[in-house]
């Protein structure tokens, strides 16, 4: 990695939940706590799903129970744990206690699973990043799903130019890279996660076929100068969608597909209605944990 991940001397917050309140719950204090100062991780545990928060001070101790009930509710509350622990590199912990996820042929692991990849699977491995997309989450599971239908619908020749917007840890351009072998441009308003994506495209062999900057949007040169596009993946929020609807769809060629994400189920028909604008349509839906993600076609 470019970045050394923080470590801090933190007590610790863990419940125990289903698993789609898991996610919601893990959603909710990582949008709310100092990603300065804590750290959220959520994995599998027997049949239920833990949730742990890592943090500094009372002020986020206070803040971690008020968003438990406020997710969760009061008598969940009562199941939160807090308990004193030693300096640990949060972000590489998070991380040593996911299990791998499987979204087709694709399995996103650890350094620690990588014996639990099968020879008629594709091995992702994606380590301790401060940057979104380890799999776990709905939308990331949700467009590699859509990608691998894409794979099986669509002759490997329709997708010679692929762009990921928003790539964070880059798992969907090295996803794609690695899927087809054909050269993906990823983008990424923040350097930090443009850095953690090179990284992690030489970790899984791909560097040859990938190419990630600094962009904001679809703006730059290079990226316009890439399309136009068969395949254009945007995990991002439904706000950025909606604006980018336009120039996404500018840089989109004849006959290709938009896999959107990050998009909640009341984001969905405003985010479709905005590409139907654009002169797409919606070709398939996928939801999952809560989370949707449109795969639209021009």
């Amino acid at each position: 990695m470019s970045a050394s991940a923080p470590r801090f001397e933190t007590r610790l917050a863990r419940i125990s939940m289903e698993r789609p309140a898991a996610h919601r719950l893990a959603d909710a204090l990582a949008a709310r706590l100092d990603p300065e100062t804590c750290a959220v991780s959520m994995f599998e545990s027997g049949e239920r799903w833990t949730v742990e928060a890592a943090y500094c001070d009372e002020a986020d101790r206070t803040l971690i129970s008020q968003t438990v009930v406020h997710m969760a509710g009061a008598d969940a509350a009562n199941e939160l744990a807090f308990t004193a622990v030693g300096t640990r590199d949060w972000v590489a912990a998070s991380l040593e206690g996911l299990a791998p996820v499987r979204a087709g042929r694709f399995v996103v692991h650890g350094a620690h699973d990588r014996a639990e990849v099968r020879l008629n699977q594709i091995g992702i491995e994606i380590e301790a990043a401060l940057a979104f997309g380890t799999g776990h989450h709905g939308t990331t599971r949700g467009c590699l799903l859509a990608f691998e239908t894409l794979c099986k619908s669509t002759p490997a020749a329709r997708h010679r130019r692929i762009l990921d917007v928003g790539t964070g840890t880059g798992l969907l351009a090295i996803a794609a890279a690695r899927r087809l072998r054909v050269p993906v441009l990823a983008s990424d308003i923040d350097p930090m996660a443009v850095a953690v994506a090179r990284d992690n495209a030489s970790l899984n062999h791909v560097t040859p076929w990938f190419r990630a900057l600094a962009a904001d949007g679809v703006s730059a040169g290079w990226i316009r100068r890439g399309g136009p596009y068969d395949l254009i993946f945007a995990n991002i929020l439904e706000t950025p969608l909606r604006r980018m609807s336009a120039p996404l769809s500018a840089v989109l060629a004849p006959g290709g597909r938009l896999v959107l994400s990050g998009l909640l189920l009341a984001h969905a028909p405003g985010v479709i209605a905005a590409y139907r604008r654009q002169g797409l349509r919606l070709q398939a839906r996928l939801t999952l944990d809560g989370w949707v993600t449109l795969t639209m076609r021009r």
